[in-house]
């Protein structure tokens, strides 16, 4: 098969193109007419990219999601998609069809919360880690709390000294990250500011648990967790001991829950 051969097989049954740009300006060399063309972009586009991604695999499923979850394409259609990853012309295309999996729920919750996407995205990558590798070979739960840091101090208390009480650090820095890796395996949950500044660790959550629906077998830190997000504007990121399941909070609810081992 010619180079020209594969290229025309890529758009063959395509449903919907998605163009990783800012305009429609690369649209026209490489979808034939009648295909919808929907733009993706951290600005500006159809489909709003919540933050800045490092790795072309995320931009690429998050832009989808978001898709999804907008309605521009469905479960079952085949899409295109054009970026220019090293110019201002497109250079790199993607193909594949539209499956339930790409809905995880993490498009949702960068749009839809007060803390700062790129803080919640720090976190649940942390909790995955955690989650995957353990504390020196051996599982272990944590709790972390973002955003809303005032009222969630508020209502919660310190169970021991608070190592990060006079500094000015913050989440998704490597050193900082191996501190919390060192730290989850003490009691307590991590209180995170909505711009990612470390405001606490040790923090026993107060907020009342009744009214509070999570799935049966979840325990006492689940609850908190789910408590706390209704009583604040915080969402809670929960690393399970039992079965290393990583789950998210807001609003009272569960609304993601993660499998470190096949993220």
């Amino acid at each position: 098969m010619t180079l020209e051969e594969t290229v025309g097989e890529m758009v063959k049954g395509v449903s919907v193109g998605l163009v990783f740009s800012k305009g429609r300006d690369i649209t026209e060399a490489f979808f034939p007419e009648g295909i919808e063309t929907v733009t993706v972009s951290e600005e500006g586009g159809d489909v709003n990219l919540p933050l800045t991604f490092d790795k072309y695999e995320d931009r690429i499923r998050y832009g989808v999601e978001g898709a999804l979850e907008g309605g521009f394409v469905e479960e079952g259609d085949i899409v295109l998609c054009v970026d220019a990853i090293f110019g201002t012309e497109a250079d790199t295309v993607s193909r594949f069809k539209v499956t339930e999996s790409i809905r995880t729920g993490l498009y949702s919750l960068f749009m839809d919360s007060r803390a700062d996407p790129g803080v919640i995205r720090d976190v649940v990558e942390l909790a995955i880690e955690l989650g995957q590798k353990g504390q020196k070979g051996k599982p272990i739960g944590a709790l972390f709390v973002i955003g809303d840091a005032g009222n969630v101090m508020d209502k919660s208390r310190e169970l021991s000294y608070n190592p990060f009480e006079k500094s000015h650090v913050h989440v998704g820095d490597p050193i900082v990250d191996v501190m919390l890796k060192e730290f989850s395996r003490l009691d307590g949950a991590f209180v995170i500011s909505d711009r990612g500044k470390i405001v606490s660790a040790y923090r026993y959550l107060e907020a009342e648990g009744e009214g509070i629906d999570i799935p049966r077998g979840l325990g006492t830190r689940h609850m908190a967790a789910a408590a706390i997000t209704r009583d604040t504007n915080a969402v809670s990121v929960v690393l399970s001991e039992s079965d290393r399941m990583v789950r998210v909070f807001k609003g009272g609810e569960l609304v993601l829950e993660l499998d470190p081992e096949e993220y």
